[in-house]
């Protein structure tokens, strides 16, 4: 196995290689990534698809110094086994070596560290920019998929590319005709009269920018890539190479269902059945809360840029929910203005993404909606530390990066019960926007308030003295247990508060909580530096009271074990017991 692939340490191996055996090569790539995604799963789809035009990237160009940029780049792992990295997909024990995506610390041939979509056109024209004024002479060769294409960012590169760049830039588009869902937008249509007119067609979206422009129906073709690329290499101005290609190439159930392999969790190879079942989950439970509330209300609809399976919505489900259903493509910038829009003309808009992405919008979460107060409600997913670990993919900034917006209310709930009523309470509503941050913990059962509508109210859980827990979403149940750990030790009942309500303070209860309390103790689920924790921090400053204040440090983390990244952070129940020693009387 792997004959010709554990041959290639480098990208020269590849340019050893005869035609026969750079499709032996091709096979052997796919058996790894089968090796690597039925173990540790990953992104299933965009790599099989890319295996072909990759060689060919790599047998006519001369990374590093060509320069390569990968959009996304979930679709980099074949270059990566190009790459000197073969070991993180034909040997288990090399796994963790290999990030999935393109990572500068673990070679020269991958530049930056990249996971969000639409950035390779931008990026690349920055390092052409750069080459020519040292005078450089490489080539510069962006990778984009179409699904890409949607996103703001592709677009103000394009625009800016194709007319004010005069020297050598090659974009590769790869059109599977797939985003992560199916495509939305009229670009696509130009895509498909482009490919059924093998690029003769007379509107071009690419030619009406300035860029040159070639098209290859065959890009899973090793050869024919081949040629296109020698004839492109070296170009003195910019060009679009435009190549067809079969998402999920290679195994029968991705190239059939596209959107549910675009990524997988380790699976039976044989069936395509998953490792791991799941009962139910607060993704499931949205999906059901949607679900009804558009059959009740016809007034409420649900927007997702690219993402409704974070809010679990199958294509079933999205049929369903007909006109009620806006899917605006990678595009999250326009959804949240045109939730904006909806809920000033009386709509009930529920924006839905993740957490990570949401960081793209804080101009129009701050600019369309909030100086608006328009009654948008932004649902986030993975907003959780043991979520998406990814470095690219966080979504522990969150709360610190949107929770000082004015109007803006931001709710974190602990249950089930509080999480739907949360979600209806605030879809409901027209006084504020609201951001809701869908629980990551396995789903549990506790009664909850209906009405949120007085703003910045916390709840007692649990009455005590001497010491009060803060115990913020996610860490609700972390709470329960230290409350528990606190009596136990010491034999006093502590206070047991959850917040709710994530980016406001309910000052009477914090101001009673001088009457009989000495310590204040928050956890939450995302960085400190301007978290929850440090607003009431600050509300006692010049009080007698003290506050601890439990939660990440600001840093880019990568590929952490959650429980070990809190045992260094000293967040377990035992050593924040130690800590209440050192502090109590």
């Amino acid at each position: 196995m792997y004959d010709i692939l554990n041959k290639i340490n480098s990208p020269a191996d590849v340019k050893k290689l005869n035609a026969q055996e750079l499709e032996i090569l091709a096979a052997d790539i796919r058996e790894a990534l089968f090796n690597r995604l039925t173990k540790i799963g990953g992104h299933f789809g965009p790599n099989f698809g890319i295996v072909e035009t990759e060689i060919a990237m790599h047998y006519v160009f001369n990374s590093p110094k060509d320069k390569f940029v990968f959009d996304v780049s979930h679709q980099s792992y074949p270059h990566k086994m190009l790459t000197g990295r073969k070991l993180g997909y034909i040997d288990d024990a090399c796994f963790k070596e290999d990030s999935g995506y393109t990572n500068p610390d673990e070679s020269e041939h991958d530049l930056f560290n990249v996971g969000h979509t639409s950035t390779s056109v931008s990026l690349a024209s920055g390092l052409v920019k750069a080459r020519d004024l040292k005078g450089g002479q490489e080539n510069v060769i962006a990778l984009i998929g179409d699904g890409s294409l949607s996103g703001g960012e592709a677009l103000e590169a394009l625009d800016f590319a194709g007319s004010d760049i005069h020297s050598n830039f090659i974009v590769i588009v790869n059109d599977n005709q797939q985003s992560i869902a199916e495509v939305h937008g009229g670009l696509y249509q130009n895509l498909k009269a482009l490919r059924e007119s093998k690029g003769t067609a007379a509107n071009n979206f690419f030619k009406a920018w300035g860029w040159d422009y070639i098209y290859e129906e065959n890009g899973n073709d090793i050869q024919t890539m081949i040629k296109v690329l020698q004839r492109v290499k070296d170009i003195d101005h910019p060009i679009i190479v435009h190549i067809n290609t079969q998402k999920g190439k290679g195994y029968k159930l991705a190239e059939e269902n596209r959107e549910a392999w675009h990524w997988c969790l380790p699976f039976e190879r044989e069936t395509g059945k998953s490792k791991f079942s799941f009962g139910e989950s607060y993704t499931s439970i949205t999906a059901d809360y949607i679900l009804n509330k558009a059959k009740q209300d016809k007034e409420f609809t649900v927007i997702t840029p690219a993402m409704p399976m974070t809010a679990g919505l199958s294509q079933e489900m999205r049929a369903q929910l007909g006109a009620q259903y806006d899917d605006v493509g990678i595009a999250e910038e326009h959804a949240v203005a045109f939730a904006s829009g909806i809920a000033k003309a009386g709509g009930k808009p529920l924006l839905v993404t993740n957490s990570t992405f949401i960081q793209r919008t804080y101009d129009q979460v701050s600019q369309d909606v909030c100086i608006n107060n328009n009654p948008v409600t932004i649902l986030l997913n993975f907003t959780s530390f043991d979520g998406l670990t990814d470095v690219t993919h966080l979504g522990i900034f969150g709360i610190s990066a949107f929770s000082n917006i004015p109007n803006l209310v931001m709710l974190a709930p602990t249950s089930k019960e509080e999480y739907l009523n949360m979600l209806d309470w605030s879809v409901n509503q027209t006084a504020h926007p609201v951001m809701v941050l869908m629980p990551g913990n396995e789903p549990t059962s506790r009664p909850a308030d209906r009405d949120y509508s007085k703003i910045n109210t916390f709840k007692m859980e649990q009455a005590g003295e001497k010491v009060a827990v803060l115990a913020l979403g996610d860490f609700y149940q972390r709470g329960e247990k230290l409350a528990a750990a606190i009596e136990k030790e010491f034999g006093f009942k502590p206070t047991l508060i959850n917040p709710r309500f994530a980016n406001g303070l309910d000052e009477a209860m914090l101001t009673d909580l001088e009457k009989n309390h000495q310590l204040i103790i928050t956890l939450e689920d995302g960085i400190l530096d301007g978290g929850f924790g440090q607003k009431i921090a600050a509300f006692y400053g010049l009080s007698a009271m003290k506050v601890k204040n439990y939660g990440l440090k600001r840093e880019f983390y990568d590929r952490y074990n959650p429980e070990e990244l809190l045992n260094k952070l000293g967040m377990t129940t035992e050593q924040i017991i130690a800590d209440v020693k050192k502090i109590v009387k």
